[in-house]
This record gives structure tokens, C-alpha cells and sequence, in this order.
């Protein structure tokens, strides 16, 4: 029944967002300023969005080969993502640890859980509530890139703060 609502909602919301009162739906220039992509509710520009956090502050932070060590550039994107979740009490997250394809599956998922942990502990220092966190550790089992090339593992060896309404158990 659940899944049955929320496909029911997220059609609505895909048959509303496609009704456009707008002026500017024929491209004549003459309206749409509070549309998608113009700084709305949800969008890119309202520092309240998942979209914002993503895009703005950052969801993500990179590891060096087979360390759970905060970088700098890590420690200053958790920064803001630790302001982010203080300034917006609605969103809890979830910490993803993740790893590139070298070594061994339990390895990795050791090497994952240890980067999530760090980043939490790194939010939890910066006063974000204990309550509002989980961790997970995917290991090397989900590649953003698949190529044998430094490149790519560098990209794979992260972890990846995903924002969740709170009390859904996210």
C-alpha cells in the first residue's frame, strides 16, 4: 500500500510539475520567474533543498588510497554540510562509506564503514545531533566510475552524505 501511494503521488507530482500556468511556456519571455530552475522551493538556489546541499555545499568527500583520514578539502565540505544540517532540523542522513575495486570485499566494506564513521564523527564534532546519522558501508559494491585507471578509483573512494526527512527512518 505504501509503494502503491507514493507511485500514485510521484505521478501527480510529474502531471503537475508538466502544467504550466506560465506566460513563458511557449519561450515568449514574458513569465515563469518562479519555476523550476528560478530559485523556488526545492531548487538549486533555496538553501533549505536537498538540491542545494548536493550541488552547493557538497554530499560527497574523497579518500586517499586505503585511508579513512579526513582530507582538508573533506574537513571544509563537512563543514558546511554540518551547518546545513544544524540550520535545517528537517533532514537526517545517512552516511554511504564506499571504496574502490582493489582488494577484497570485506576489506572494503571495513574501509567503507571506517570513512562513514569518520564523517560522522567529523558532524557529530561539529554539533550536529548524534540521532540525526546512520552509516552504511557499500565497500567497492557501488562503482561511480568502472575503469582500472587511477581516475576512476579516485572518484570510488568516498563517502556520500544523503539527506532524509526526519522521523522517516531514513
Amino acid at each position: 500500500m505504501r509503494l502503491h501511494t507514493k507511485a500514485l503521488l510521484l505521478v501527480a507530482a510529474v502531471a503537475l510539475a508538466a502544467c504550466s500556468t506560465s506566460a513563458d511556456r511557449f519561450g515568449d519571455g514574458a513569465g515563469g520567474a518562479g519555476g523550476v530552475g528560478a530559485g523556488g522551493p526545492g531548487s538549486i538556489d533555496d538553501p533549505t533543498s536537498v538540491a542545494y546541499f548536493q550541488q552547493r555545499i557538497g554530499d560527497r568527500v574523497l579518500f586517499v588510497v586505503d585511508q579513512s583520514n579526513l582530507t582538508p578539502e573533506a574537513q571544509e565540505i563537512l563543514r558546511g554540510q554540518a551547518e546545513f544540517l544544524m540550520s535545517n532540523g528537517d533532514y537526517t542522513a545517512l552516511i554511504e562509506g564506499h571504496a574502490d575495486e582493489r582488494g577484497t570485499r570485506e576489506y572494503n566494506i571495513a574501509l567503507g564503514a571506517r570513512r562513514a564513521q569518520a564523517v560522522e564523527d567529523f558532524l557529530v564534532a561539529q554539533g550536529v545531533a548524534p540521532n540525526r546519522l546512520r552509516t552504511i558501508s557499500y565497500g567497492k559494491e557501488r562503482p561511480l566510475e568502472i575503469c582500472s585507471e587511477e581516475a576512476c578509483y579516485a572518484q570510488n573512494r568516498r563517502a556520500v552524505t544523503v539527506l532524509g526527512a526526519a522521523g522517516l527512518g531514513s
